[in-house]
């Protein structure tokens, strides 16, 4: 049974019936259910045409929910005719889709987070995480925007800024999650940037690309992490390094900065350098001060807090890291590298092993915890 086919068939099914006017909570309701059809019934007889089978189970699904739903007499009159089974348009509306869901009726952080939930596949913990949220919280938000939305017709798009958003959390949760959706996120933002030309756009596909051009140093035979300090840069995919360099170099010749485009300059800049020491961290600095300005993002802080200890030296970014909140996500971590950095093993020691403590993913947490028992181990000997 291959998950990962239904998985990029989902996005096209809801597609489909959102167009024939099912309204969006319902449509997802019915391609839920026929996946659960198809998880039951594929393993003995796995159709010729998935996606026309997942059309017509889904639409079926839809179907019946309605009608058996008197408060939603209103909606079938409007419902077209079940579609013969037969094969589906081959039509790639995944991308429409994702515009579809940055309703304008939604507020911007409520249609990204919809969005993930209905078409990234993504779950409510992990969203929560990535907008550093209580889970309970997404939730609601969640909800709330799928009730919203289930009263309006889609017939506005959204704006690229949210799609964008959209893209780059998914891209995160594909290349670090339990899910690979990263592969799926540079072809999406492929086609907008053939579609818009947008600086911002090209910026996030030159982020993607560079960010994906390392993916195979970042961890060992063993499924462990490895810092980028460590990453064998033979590894690296220099073609990809050297498409995402030329995205971004358009982009910036444009001089309409953007939030992607600083953040592909630091990757850029992490590309170019042949080994850590050569990396030019005053000028990777620099860049966080215009992400900063750009966004005053505590993520943005907590990282520009690591290159200023790398440019100026540790006791420097233990100094910015103090300004900022504790509760960030991997602040203990930081802290625990620079004051390892500053001669302090014990210290260091101690707030490695806090930090996997916190860690909500389990290859981040092995990490953090084998680096306090190398420096504990460093002081027992």
């Amino acid at each position: 049974m291959n998950e990962a086919l239904l998985r990029s068939l989902t996005p096209g099914v809801l597609g489909i019936l959102v167009r024939r006017g099912a309204d969006f909570a319902a449509a997802e309701d019915a391609v839920q259910d026929a996946l659960i059809e198809a998880l039951r019934v594929w393993p003995a007889d796995q159709p010729r045409d998935p996606k026309g089978w997942l059309v017509t189970v889904a639409w079926r699904r839809f179907l019946d929910a309605a009608r058996a739903d008197t408060a939603r007499r209103r909606r079938e009159d409007v419902v077209e005719e079940e579609p013969a089974p037969g094969p589906a348009p081959g039509v790639d509306d995944t991308l429409q889709l994702y515009f579809l869901c940055a309703h304008p009726s939604l507020t911007p952080s409520s249609a990204v987070a919809l969005t993930l939930r209905a078409v990234g596949g993504l779950t409510t913990r992990q969203i929560a995480q990535a907008y550093l949220v209580p889970e309970a919280t997404m939730a609601q938000r969640i909800s709330r925007a799928k009730r919203t939305v289930s009263a309006v017709r889609f017939d506005r798009p959204g704006d690229v800024a949210t799609v964008l958003r959209v893209l780059y959390l998914v891209f995160n949760e594909g290349y670090s999650g339990d899910v690979d959706l990263a592969a799926e996120a540079i072809r999406l933002t492929r086609q907008l940037a053939a579609a818009i030309d947008h600086p911002e756009v090209a910026g996030l596909l030159a982020l993607m690309l560079l960010h994906h051009a390392r993916r195979a140093a970042r961890t060992a035979p063993d499924g462990s992490l490895v810092p980028l300090a460590e990453q064998d840069r033979s590894r690296w995919d220099t073609r990809g390094i050297a498409e995402g360099v030329a995205v971004l170099q358009a982009a910036l010749a444009r001089d309409r900065l953007g939030e992607f485009q600083a953040q592909a300059a630091v990757a850029a800049l992490h590309a170019d350098a042949p080994t850590p020491g050569e990396t030019d961290w005053v000028q990777i600095v620099e860049w966080y001060d215009e992400l900063v300005r750009l966004t005053d993002s505590p993520v943005v802080r907590l990282n520009r807090a690591v290159a200023v200890g790398e440019a100026d030296g540790p006791r420097a970014g233990l100094a910015a890291l103090s300004v900022l909140d504790d509760a960030l996500p991997r602040y203990t971590a930081v802290a625990a590298y620079l004051h390892e950095r500053d001669g302090d093993p014990v210290t260091a020691a101690r707030l490695y092993a806090e930090a996997a403590r916190k860690a909500s993913d389990l290859a981040e947490r092995d990490h953090l915890t084998r680096q306090a028992a190398r420096l504990n181990a460093r002081r027992r000997a």
